[in-house]
C-alpha cells in the first residue's frame, strides 16, 4: 500500500494562481522576471501598465511567421518593403532572400525593413498580418496587448505589458526555429554580417533570447532568456536605462534562489476519502500526474483536497477523484488531477426478514 503524503483538507478552491516573490530591485518602470516552464513569478514591478514596446513587437511577427510559413521558401523583396524609417537591414527592392534571412535581419539587427517584407509574404498585406497578430495574442490570453505593425514602431494604439511580453516570449521559445533565430551570435545573409544586438548572448551563462527595443518615447525595452539544466527564466524590463546590468542580476538571482522541485509524483498518495455504504471504509486518492515547481530553500508547500470528505459506494479504481491543490503561504500556485486507489464495492444490503422465513427454515 502506497504511503499517503502531505496533508490534507476538505475545501473547495478556485482558480489557479501564481505567487508572485521579490527577488531584488531595478531601475526599470516595469519589469517581469518568470518560470517559463510554470509561469511562476519571481520578481515583478507594475507588470500589467500597458506601455510601447519598440522593437520587442518584433518577437510577435516572427513567431507567427515560424508557426505559418516555410521559412525555407524565398521571396522577392517588394518596394513596400524598402526604406522604412527607423532600424534596418537595407533591403534592396526585387532582391531574393529566404524567410529565414529575414528572420535574421528582423530578429538580430532588428530590421523595421524585414518585418514588413515578412508581414507581406505571411499576411498578404501589412494590415492583414497585423491582423493575425492580434488574433493570436487574443489566442494566447494577452489582454493588455494590441498592435498596429509588425515592427513596433511608436503608435498610440500599439502596447504591450511586462507580464503579456513575458507569457508570449516563453511561449514563442518553445518554437525550435524561433529559439535558434533569436540564440544566433552572428550569420551572414548574402553580402551583410548581421550581429545580435542581445549582449547577453555574451555576458550570462545560458542566454539564449529574446530581443532589444528601443524608440525615444519608448525607452529601453528589453526581453531575455536564459536556460540552465533544463530550465528557462524569462525577463522583460520597460524603459530601463540599466537593462543589462538588471538582466543580468535577476537571472542570476532567479536561477540562484530558486530551484525546481518535485512536490508530486504520480502515483503519490495525497490523501484517503470515507466510503459511504462501502465493503471498506476508506479509499486512497492517488496523484494521475506529478507536478514540479521552484521552490526557495525556505518555501513549504502543502496540499489541500477539494470536494466533499466521503464518496457513495461504488467507487472505481482509475475514477475521476477531483483534484488536489498545491498551496504556498495560502495561495494557490498549482493543482493535480486526483484518482480513487482501488475499487471499492457497495455493501450488500441485509435481506429483509419476511413472514414466511418461520415456517419454511428461513431463520429465526
Amino acid at each position: 500500500m502506497r504511503k499517503c503524503v502531505f496533508r490534507t483538507a476538505a475545501a473547495l478552491l478556485a482558480a489557479v494562481l501564481l505567487l508572485p516573490c521579490r527577488v531584488g530591485a531595478v531601475s526599470a518602470q516595469k519589469a517581469i522576471l518568470t518560470d517559463a516552464e510554470t509561469g511562476r513569478v519571481l520578481y515583478e514591478k507594475d507588470a500589467d501598465s500597458r506601455s510601447l514596446i519598440a522593437s520587442t513587437t518584433k518577437i510577435m511577427t516572427a513567431l507567427i511567421v515560424c508557426e505559418q510559413c516555410n521559412v525555407l521558401d524565398r521571396m522577392k523583396i517588394p518596394k513596400e518593403a524598402v526604406g522604412i524609417e527607423g532600424s534596418s537591414m537595407y533591403l534592396k527592392e526585387g532582391e531574393v532572400l529566404t524567410l529565414q534571412d529575414l528572420l535574421y535581419g528582423l530578429m538580430l539587427h532588428s530590421g523595421n525593413d524585414a518585418a514588413v517584407a515578412l508581414a507581406i509574404y505571411c499576411g498578404g498585406t501589412v494590415e492583414g498580418f497585423v491582423q493575425l497578430m492580434n488574433d493570436k495574442a487574443h489566442r494566447l490570453g494577452l489582454t493588455g496587448t494590441h498592435f498596429e505593425n509588425p515592427n513596433g514602431l511608436d503608435s498610440p494604439g500599439h502596447y504591450s505589458t511586462a507580464r503579456d511580453l513575458s507569457v508570449l516570449s516563453a511561449y514563442a521559445m518553445k518554437n525550435p526555429i524561433f529559439a535558434q533565430t533569436v540564440s544566433t551570435k552572428n550569420v551572414r545573409v548574402g553580402q551583410r554580417s548581421l550581429q545580435n544586438h542581445n549582449k547577453l548572448l555574451w555576458r550570462v551563462e545560458g542566454a539564449d533570447g529574446v530581443k532589444t527595443g528601443y524608440t525615444k518615447a519608448a525607452g529601453r525595452i528589453l526581453v531575455s532568456s536564459a536556460s540552465r539544466d533544463g530550465r528557462r527564466l524569462i525577463c522583460v524590463t520597460i524603459n530601463d536605462g540599466n537593462d543589462w546590468a538588471d538582466h543580468t542580476a535577476l537571472l542570476e538571482e532567479g536561477f540562484a534562489k530558486y530551484s525546481p522541485r518535485t512536490l508530486v509524483s504520480e502515483g503519490d498518495c495525497l490523501g484517503t476519502r470515507d466510503v459511504l455504504n462501502g465493503t471498506t471504509e476508506k479509499v486512497q486518492l492517488l496523484a494521475a500526474e506529478g507536478f514540479r515547481f521552484p521552490l526557495s530553500d525556505e518555501e513549504r508547500p502543502e496540499i489541500v483536497i477539494s470536494g466533499p470528505g466521503f464518496a457513495y459506494a461504488p467507487v472505481v479504481q482509475g475514477g475521476d477523484a477531483g483534484f488536489g491543490y498545491v498551496l504556498l503561504d495560502g495561495v494557490t500556485v498549482g493543482k493535480v488531477k486526483l484518482v480513487y486507489g482501488q475499487t471499492v464495492e457497495q455493501e450488500a444490503a441485509p435481506r429483509k426478514k419476511h413472514f414466511w422465513d418461520g415456517w419454511f427454515g428461513g431463520g429465526t
